[in-house]
């Protein structure tokens, strides 16, 4: 009979936490956090569970309770009711960064998204053409730099741009240094994919792209899921415009790029485990085919290995109780 070599290390509780590589942390996590304006009580959002689209009073308690609980780092995603083409109102999120950092003061870190996907008409992210078949780069950065500037001075500790226009990171961290910002952070989604992934969040941002326009999609302006090259130049680019937090997005499909990207690129790393992915794992706990919070675990841990700090993660809110036993 062989003795045990391998399996000495794995047979108590004890030795298998002492001998783990990977660790979790609940100060990893970054929170989602939707609010959404004109709506008199909050909405649950399709298929994911414990998340919701907030009004502007629900939002305070739900941050006050995530963290009593012990989640303090969130992301803010603001859905204004007025939609436009080219001119943009920001005062609904900006009141509520206000709103937020008065109430938890320096208790709190608070990244807000810096897209135009909710604001727009047609739900793209950026401002279109005449004819609707593309979007303008130029026009687009500067109307996301703007947004930038206004949530940085309203108390944002980090600003947040998901578009994946061109330049956008060079032409916000200048509007960022000229409005005495230049300590906010930028967390990039450098490498944001063109995916299937997305479906849940788009109901809770308001921001699916209208099929009758000419740009059906967004695989004009995110990356193609067969081109990992693509991903590693955006990245470098960002992080040589000055981005501080460099991201993935999604999560489990891209593993391999966020392994690739943070072996050469020395920036935090942030990953973003998206609505889809959640959705996932919430029907498969649902139907009892899996354990929601072993599900959760494993794939946040595999996300760790493969080069992630932080794990932006709907299901962020519960990390501290899972991690704690």
């Amino acid at each position: 009979m062989a003795e045990l070599s391998l399996r000495r290390t794995r047979l108590s509780t004890a030795t298998r936490e002492l001998t783990r590589q990977i660790r979790l942390s609940s100060g990893q996590f970054i929170q989602p956090l939707f609010v959404v304006q004109g709506i008199s009580e909050r909405e649950a959002i399709p298929s994911l569970k414990d998340t919701w689209r907030d009004t502007s009073l629900s939002l305070l308690k739900q941050i006050d309770k995530d963290m009593n609980e012990g989640i303090k780092k969130f992301l803010l995603f603001g859905v204004p009711a007025k939609k436009n083409e080219t001119e943009f109102d920001h005062q609904f999120i900006v009141d509520r960064i206000c709103d937020i950092k008065n109430e938890f003061g320096k208790d709190i870190w608070l990244a807000v998204d810096v897209c135009l996907c909710s604001n727009t008409t047609h739900g793209h992210c950026g401002i279109l053409n005449e004819t609707g078949d593309t979007i303008l780069n130029g026009p687009s950065v500067s109307a996301l730099s703007s947004a930038a500037e206004l949530y940085a001075s309203a108390g944002a500790d980090c600003v947040a741009p998901s578009d994946m226009m061109d330049g956008r990171i060079a032409a916000i961290r200048d509007a960022l240094n000229l409005s005495q910002n230049e300590k906010t952070l930028i967390m990039s989604y450098s490498a944001k994919f063109d995916s299937g992934f997305y479906g849940p969040f788009r109901i809770a941002a308001d921001s699916t792209p209208d099929n009758e326009i000419l740009l059906n999609g967004r695989s004009s302006y995110q990356i193609d899921p067969g081109r990992p090259n693509d991903a590693l130049l955006s990245a470098m680019r960002d992080a040589d415009e000055g981005a501080d937090i460099l991201m993935v997005k999604p999560g489990m499909p891209y593993l391999d790029i966020l392994k690739t990207l943070s072996s050469k690129i020395p920036l935090p790393w942030a990953i973003y485990q998206t609505s889809g992915e959640s959705a996932g794992i919430e029907l498969t706990s649902k139907y009892n085919l899996g354990n929601r919070q072993r599900l959760y675990v494993e794939t946040w841990t595999s996300m760790l290995r493969a080069g992630a700090n932080m794990i932006i993660s709907y299901a962020a809110r519960s990390a501290p109780k899972w991690l704690n036993h």
